[in-house]
């Protein structure tokens, strides 16, 4: 996935005078994000195993959805599990989430 993202990313804003902390590894931040993602888990209790601060993770996640990169990685790993033939797509269903409902529709 990190393959995927890393073009998608945007470039990190530059200081006006440098100094500061270096920026951590987009990576390990990405890691981090996708974990709470996908665990439910709150920001809080994001496990110190990743070396990125729940702030950081915050922020970045924050900052790349204002970027629409997970919009952006969504359909890029639709596109290439599609092309793969690895989706399902018997199993597939459709919501008034993603597709406007007709009124008075069969």
């Amino acid at each position: 996935m990190w393959l995927l993202a890393r073009s998608l990313l945007p470039e990190a804003p530059q200081r006006h005078q440098g100094g500061g902390r270096r920026r951590l590894d987009d990576r390990a931040v990405l890691a981090a994000i996708l974990y709470v993602l996908q665990t439910g888990c709150a920001w809080s209790a994001l496990p110190t195993s990743f070396g990125v601060s729940c702030a950081t993770a915050h922020r970045r996640f924050t900052e790349w959805s204002q970027a629409d990169v997970f919009t952006r990685l969504h359909q890029e790993l639709l596109d290439l599990l599609g092309t793969a033939g690895a989706i399902d797509w018997s199993r597939a269903s459709v919501d008034s989430m993603h597709i406007r409902a007709g009124k008075r529709g069969t």
